[in-house]
C-alpha cells in the first residue's frame, strides 16, 4: 500500500527520534555500565532500551493528530490530559527498562536486579522522553521546517529568496460561524485546515502560517516550478475535502468551500520578534497574493493565478487557465496579468451539489 506524504513524514519523525535516542542511550549505557561489562554489550543494551521506549512514544506522538482517540484525549482539561500522558510515558518507560534488564540477565545467565543503575536509567529515560516530547510539541506549534531554520540560524540575517505563495481562504466563514456557533465553527475550521495540511504535504509545500480562516502555503521557487505541483495544490485540497464530504455533512451539516490565489516573486525572509520569534516573509509578493485573493472574491472565481507564475511553470495536463483582465494592484507600477484556474473536466454531481448549497446559503 502506497503511503501518503503525511504518513511518510510521520515515519521520518519516528526514525529520526529513534536514531537520535539510540545514539544517546548507547553512550549512556556505556557510561553507567559496571566495570566488568563488555563495552559493546553495554552499548547494545542502551540501544535496545532506547528502542523499547522511544519507538512507541514517538509513534503515538507523531500520529496523534490523525487518531480520533488521541484527539479526544487532547480535548480533556489540561491537568487531566497531562496526568494521562505522564501515566502512559511511565508505563512505557518502566516496561522498556524492565524488558531490557530481563534480556540482559537472560543473555548473561544471571538474576535480574534493580540496583542503582536501574534508578539512574529511569531518571535518564524520563528526562529523554520529556526532551523528545518538548521537541515534538514545539515542532508541531512552529512547524518542523521553521524549528530547523530557527535552530540553525538560517534566517538570523534577512535574506532574499524567490518563492511561490498560495493563499487559501474559507468561503462564507462569517455565516458559518453564526450558523454553527464559535465552538463548532472552531472544530470545522480545524478539520478544514487539516485537509489543507494534507494537500500541502502531498505537494511538498511549507505551511507558513494560519491567519484566522486562511492558510498561507509557500514553496522555494525552484521546487515549486519543477512539475507544476503548486498549481495543482488547491485542486488537491478540493479533492481531499470532497473525499471527507460525508464526515463534514454528518458532523456540521455543511461542506466547506474556499477561494485561493497563487503568485511568485522575491521576498525577504528573516527572524522577527523579541518575546516571541518567528520567521517572517516581507515584500510585495505576499501583498500582491493577498490582493489577488481579494480579486477572486470580487470576481466570484475560486482559484486565481498570476501570469508571472504561469509563465514560469508547466500547467498540469488536467488544468486550464482562463485569461482575465489585468488587475490594478496598489503599489505596483504595472497592472498584474491574471488567470482563473479550472479543471478541464466538467463538474460532476458533487460540484453541482456544492453549488446548490452555496446558492441556498
Amino acid at each position: 500500500m502506497k503511503l501518503t506524504r503525511r504518513e511518510r513524514r510521520e515515519w521520518r519523525i519516528v526514525l529520526w527520534i529513534g536514531l537520535a535516542s539510540a545514539v544517546i542511550s548507547g553512550y549512556f549505557g556505556l557510561a553507567i555500565a559496571p566495570d566488568d561489562e563488555h563495552p559493546v554489550r553495554a552499548i547494545l543494551l542502551g540501544v535496545l532500551t532506547s528502542l523499547l521506549i522511544a519507538t512507541p512514544i514517538s509513534i503515538v506522538e507523531a500520529r496523534r493528530a490523525r487518531s480520533s482517540t488521541l484527539r479526544r484525549l487532547r480535548r480533556l482539561p489540561l491537568a487531566l490530559y497531562l496526568v494521562v500522558k505522564v501515566a502512559f510515558y511511565l508505563v512505557v518507560i518502566v516496561f522498556g527498562l524492565v524488558a531490557s534488564r530481563w534480556f540482559a540477565a537472560w543473555t548473561a545467565d544471571r538474576e535480574i536486579s534493580f540496583d542503582a543503575v536501574f534508578g539512574s536509567s529511569l531518571v535518564f529515560a524520563v528526562a529523554m522522553s520529556l526532551v523528545g516530547n518538548l521537541i515534538i510539541e514545539i515542532g508541531g506549534l512552529l512547524g518542523f521546517s521553521t524549528l530547523e531554520n530557527l535552530l540553525t540560524g538560517r534566517y538570523v540575517q534577512p535574506r532574499r529568496e524567490q518563492r511561490v505563495f498560495l493563499l487559501v481562504d474559507m468561503r462564507n466563514s462569517t455565516g458559518l460561524a453564526e450558523r454553527l456557533g464559535p465552538v463548532r465553527f472552531h472544530e470545522l475550521l480545524n478539520w478544514f485546515l487539516r485537509d489543507i495540511s494534507d494537500a500541502a504535504l502531498e505537494c511538498d509545500a511549507e505551511i507558513h502560517k494560519y491567519v484566522g480562516d486562511e492558510a498561507i502555503l509557500t514553496w522555494p521557487i525552484d521546487r515549486a516550478l519543477t512539475d507544476g505541483a503548486c498549481l495543482a495544490c488547491p485542486f488537491m485540497v478540493q479533492d481531499i475535502i470532497a473525499r471527507n464530504r460525508e464526515r463534514y455533512r454528518s458532523r456540521f451539516g455543511v461542506v466547506p468551500a474556499f477561494r485561493a490565489a497563487l503568485h511568485c516573486g522575491e521576498i525577504v525572509a528573516g527572524e522577527i520578534g523579541d518575546v516571541r520569534r518567528e520567521i517572517a516573509y516581507v515584500g510585495d509578493t505576499l501583498n500582491t497574493t493577498a490582493r489577488l485573493l481579494e480579486a477572486a472574491k470580487s470576481m466570484a472565481r475560486d482559484i486565481l493565478v498570476s501570469a508571472d507564475l504561469l509563465q514560469q511553470t508547466r500547467l498540469p495536463a488536467d488544468l486550464r487557465a482562463e485569461p482575465l483582465p489585468t488587475l490594478e494592484v496598489r503599489g505596483r507600477s504595472a497592472p498584474l496579468g491574471i488567470a482563473a484556474l479550472q479543471r478541464r473536466s466538467a463538474p460532476g454531481r458533487e460540484a453541482v451539489e456544492q453549488a446548490a448549497e452555496d446558492a441556498f446559503r
